[in-house]
């Protein structure tokens, strides 16, 4: 019976595992997500959370540090210095504390490694690989996307490539819904690499204590820096310390001190410690609390305070996400924008049919191109629409919408140079105040130049818009950068 209860009292989470689990729940409280199977973009995704946590989890409510600091190398100044003083801001305050404290992919490599298996003890030779970190953080993080920056091509090298958090709780948890059923077949080798790193990284786990945390997170490289700085975490007092080793010995990381940059500020070298050396910075020393009747009352008043103010704001955080409309995006002409859509007639080669075609909900990657029959560039690149037509006709939806001026010309157009050609044509609707340009056009935010190209993802966002004649290369790269 003693073994029976021993063993109930082993499955007792510990404080730092219902932390860890509160705040996994706090930053995906988006629970709607889940059940819609779409991606929230209210306005707390301005803001950055702690830890690793796709952007594209159905249920976050915030963005990832490492995502949000690749993008903000393509965007404007005040952007880097936003996202740069957040991750500034953490490392100062908590350093690796948010590794050990407040991780979600973290906890789901805890949780892995408590499986009953042999285990990978830590070694010099994991003490080696635990600096490949170092070289992912300079290299896909920074490198890369600063390079693609200069391009004005934005390319999040670590989110595309590697991020197993982003394959687990963004592309598995869409796949997994039914309404995403479609997004199967835009699956291609970059997905099935990503989806075997993601295994690899798992069973791995499962062996080896936190291992994606040791050997590749750049986010847990960068913390790391500012371990020793923190104002939270644990630190040694050297007065106290008789440099037994049992805190090293204990600890499952990487470590030579307590407190290095490989420290994740976990604890649990606090309670081997024989002379109470170590203790956690931020809080003074105050000696033991006495194990009294009265005491033990007010702990347990305290914890009951705690979980429910805990509890209420985790309730609160749910209701106020459930009753959030589940994309928030507003409907304009800018990219980041809800597409406007249109019926617009269908041209075939034997003329205007009866059917239309609304590029804002095709479901699938949509490019609008704007043009006409008395446009020399725009007949110019019609070639490479057709040829991304074809290549991706599983993935992405063509629609040239010919002008309201001379679209009477476009079914013969269409006839002598693409009669089987994957692109749909279609006319624009005449706007009864501009009867050159067309309604769609004008609703699009067009403004008299051609051709004119807006781009949109399967959701229906506005991804790109160029108002210049393109290639073959510009229109794959900007397919490319949506699926992946």
């Amino acid at each position: 019976m003693s073994k029976f209860i021993n063993k109930i009292k082993s499955l007792k989470p510990t404080r730092r595992k219902i932390i860890q689990l509160y705040t996994a729940l706090i930053f995906n409280a988006n629970i709607k997500g889940f059940i819609s199977g779409s991606i929230y973009q209210g306005q707390t995704k301005i803001a950055c959370v702690p830890g690793l946590n796709c952007y594209s989890c159905p249920g976050a409510v915030g963005a990832c540090p490492l995502g949000s600091l690749q993008g903000s190398f393509s965007a404007d100044k005040s952007t880097i210095y936003y996202v740069g003083g957040i991750l500034l801001l953490y490392g100062i305050m908590l350093g690796r504390t948010i590794c050990g404290w407040l991780c979600p992919f973290g906890l789901i490599q805890e949780l892995l490694y408590k499986i009953k298996t042999p285990k990978l003890k830590k070694s010099p030779v994991t003490r080696i690989l635990s600096y490949l970190k170092y070289v992912i953080l300079v290299f896909f993080v920074f490198i890369v996307p600063i390079i693609y920056a200069f391009r004005d091509t934005p390319l999040p090298a670590l989110c595309k490539y590697i991020c197993p958090a982003g394959t687990l709780e963004g592309g598995i948890s869409l796949l997994a819904n039914k309404v995403n059923d479609s997004y199967f077949s835009m699956l291609g080798p970059l997905f099935t690499w990503k989806f075997l790193l993601l295994v690899s990284i798992i069973v791995a786990s499962i062996f080896i204590f936190r291992m994606f945390c040791r050997f590749i997170c750049p986010l847990g490289a960068l913390y790391g820096l500012f371990n020793k700085i923190s104002f939270f975490g644990v630190k040694v007092d050297n007065h106290k310390c008789t440099n037994c080793g049992l805190c090293v010995n204990k600890c499952k990381l990487d470590i030579k001190t307590v407190g290095d940059a490989e420290c994740i500020n976990c604890g649990e070298c606090v309670s081997v410690c024989p002379t109470k050396a170590i203790r956690w910075k931020g809080f003074k020393a105050k000696g033991e609390i006495p194990d009294t009747p009265k005491h033990k009352k007010a702990k347990l008043v305290t914890r009951i305070i705690s979980a429910v103010l805990m509890i209420a704001l985790l309730a609160g955080s749910i209701a106020f996400y459930w009753n959030e409309s589940s994309n928030k995006v507003e409907y304009g002409t800018a990219i980041g924008d809800m597409c406007y859509g249109a019926e617009l007639p269908i041209v075939t080669p034997e003329g205007v049919s009866g059917e239309t075609i609304n590029p804002s909900e095709t479901g699938k990657i949509t490019i609008i191109n704007f043009w006409g029959t008395w446009c020399t560039p725009c007949v110019n690149e019609l070639p490479y629409f057709d040829q991304i037509a074809t290549e991706y006709k599983d993935d992405v939806v063509v629609v040239a919408v010919h002008s309201s001026a001379s679209k009477e010309t476009s079914p013969e157009y269409v006839k002598n140079h693409y009669p089987v050609s994957q692109i749909v044509f279609a006319n624009d609707i005449p706007d009864e105040t501009d009867t050159f340009n067309g309604k769609y056009y004008l609703n699009l935010g067009g403004s008299g130049a051609y051709p004119y190209t807006v781009i949109i993802d399967e959701n229906g966002v506005i991804t790109y818009i160029f108002v210049k004649s393109l290639h073959y290369d510009d229109l794959k790269q900007s397919i490319e950068n949506i699926k992946n």
